[in-house]
C-alpha cells in the first residue's frame, strides 16, 4: 500500500528540488497529481524544473529560490506555501552540498556544509512540521542523509558530521511525530546510495555517462517511494556495486568498532584489513 500522504490531494515541499533525487521525487509526486513547491539555491534551474513538472502532471508548481541555511528566508517560504495552497503535506529535506574537507580544515568549509545539510533540515522541520501536525492531514517529512553519516569513511569529516546529525536529528523526529496526538505525519531517514548526480561528483567529473555501479535519480526515488509505504524509517538503498548486504556489514563493522574497542575508523586501519575483509566475504 502507498503511503496515505501520497495522493493528489497533497501539496510536497522539496528542497534542492530543481535536480538530482530533489526533481526525480518531484517528478513522481507531479505524476500523482500533487501540488509541488520546489526549492533551490540554483535559481537558473528552477524554470526548467517547473516546465518539467508541469508536464508530468503537478496540480500546481511553485518555485523559490531559498537558502535553507537562513531560518529567515525558510519561514518566508512557509508563508508563502500556506497562503497559496493552504498548507504541506510532505516536507523533503533533500538539499545538500559536498566537497572534501579535514577536521582541521577552514572554519568556513565547516559552517557551510553544517548550514546546509544539517541545519537546513533543521529549520524546514522546525518550521514547516507545525503546520503540518496542526494540518490534521497523513502527511510524511523525508529527510536526505548519507552512509557516510553512519560509516563515517575518512576524506570528508564535515559532510560526515553534517549528515550524522541529520540522521541522529530525524530518528528524534520520528520518536515525537509518533507521540504527538493525531500521529499522522511520519518521519523518514532516506540514505541512497551511489547515485548519479552532480551532487555525487558526475559534473566535476565531466562524467557524460551515467557508470555502470550507479543508479538513477528516478530509482532512487522509486525505492524510496515504496519503501515509504512499507512504513520504513530507514530507507537504506543499494546500488548496482554495493548490495544491502554489503551496507549491513558495512554498517555493522562500525559499530562493532565501539563495542569491540577497536581504534576509530578500523575499517581503513591497516591492522585490521584482513580481518575487515574476512568479515564482509559474503562466504565467510
Amino acid at each position: 500500500m502507498p503511503h496515505a500522504a501520497l495522493n493528489s490531494e497533497s501539496v510536497a515541499v522539496i528542497t534542492g528540488g530543481a535536480s538530482g533525487i530533489g526533481l526525480a521525487a518531484a517528478t513522481k509526486f507531479a505524476g500523482m497529481g500533487m501540488g509541488l513547491v520546489i526549492v533551490d539555491r540554483a535559481e537558473h534551474k528552477l524554470a526548467a524544473a517547473e516546465s518539467t513538472l508541469r508536464a508530468a502532471g503537478a496540480a500546481d508548481v511553485m518555485t523559490a529560490a531559498t537558502d535553507v541555511s537562513d531560518r529567515m528566508q525558510v519561514a518566508a517560504l512557509e508563508a508563502e506555501v500556506t497562503a497559496r495552497f493552504g498548507g504541506t503535506d510532505i516536507l523533503m529535506n533533500n538539499a545538500g552540498i559536498g566537497g572534501r574537507s579535514s577536521c582541521l580544515g577552514a572554519y568556513e568549509e565547516w559552517q557551510s556544509m553544517l548550514g546546509v545539510n544539517f541545519q537546513g533540515a533543521v529549520n524546514g522541520t522546525q518550521v514547516f512540521a507545525p503546520g503540518m501536525v496542526a494540518r490534521g492531514r497523513p502527511g510524511a517529512i523525508i529527510n536526505t542523509g548519507s552512509k557516510q553519516g553512519i560509516t563515517t569513511p575518512p576524506g570528508n569529516p564535515a559532510y560526515n558530521v553534517s549528515k550524522a546529525a541529520l540522521k541522529v536529528f530525524t530518528e528524534a523526529l520520528a520518536h515525537e511525530l509518533r507521540n504527538t496526538d493525531s500521529g499522522q505525519i511520519t518521519a523518514h531517514l532516506l540514505v541512497p546510495g551511489f547515485v548519479f548526480t552532480g551532487m555525487t561528483g558526475a559534473s566535476q567529473k565531466e562524467i557524460s555517462e551515467k557508470p555502470p555501479s550507479a543508479w538513477t535519480a528516478e530509482q532512487t526515488a522509486d525505492f524510496f517511494i515504496e519503501s515509504m509505504g512499507r512504513g520504513d524509517f530507514y530507507i537504506l538503498c543499494p546500488d548496482n556495486d554495493v548490495p544491502r548486504e554489503l551496507d549491513e556489514k558495512r554498517i555493522a563493522w562500525a559499530l562493532g568498532d565501539i563495542i569491540e574497542n577497536r581504534p576509530a575508523l578500523s575499517r581503513w586501519h591497516p591492522d585490521y584489513k584482513e580481518a575487515y575483509e574476512a568479515f564482509v566475504d559474503t562466504k565467510a
